[in-house]
């Protein structure tokens, strides 16, 4: 599968953006779907997960602030972030994992498929 991700920018403290994880060569529902982030000089950390049943994970720091969801018809994966803070700041990046795999992980090392990154600047 190769993944696109999108939608990130320059945004205020407290606004919101819609990240997308576009799909091709085969459908999303065949996969774990997760986004990870990447500040600099930092190392890359889970952010949320979606299951191929729909179930989902979120880090700690989410706090109810980012929902993860998955379109079908679009083959596409997103992330809702509202309330967004400066320590948010990064580069987020979607992944997959194997698709005999059916749980979530949070971990890097678990997902095979990665998109490119797509940064989220969070101004105060």
């Amino acid at each position: 599968v190769q993944l696109q991700a999108s939608g990130g920018g320059l945004v205020q403290t407290g606004g919101s953006l819609r990240l997308s994880c576009a799909a091709s060569g085969r459908k999303i529902s065949d996969y774990v779907m997760g986004w990870f982030r990447q500040a600099p000089g930092k190392k890359r950390e889970f952010v949320a997960a979606v299951s191929k049943t729909g179930s989902t994970r979120s880090a700690d720091f989410v706090q109810g602030r980012f929902t993860i969801s998955k379109d079908y018809a679009k083959n596409t994966v997103y992330l809702q972030m509202n309330t967004l803070k400066p320590e948010d700041t990064a580069a987020y990046y979607c992944a997959a994992r194997p698709p005999a795999i059916t749980v979530i992980a949070t971990t890097t090392q678990a997902y095979t498929s990665w998109g490119q990154g797509t940064q989220v600047t969070v101004s105060s």
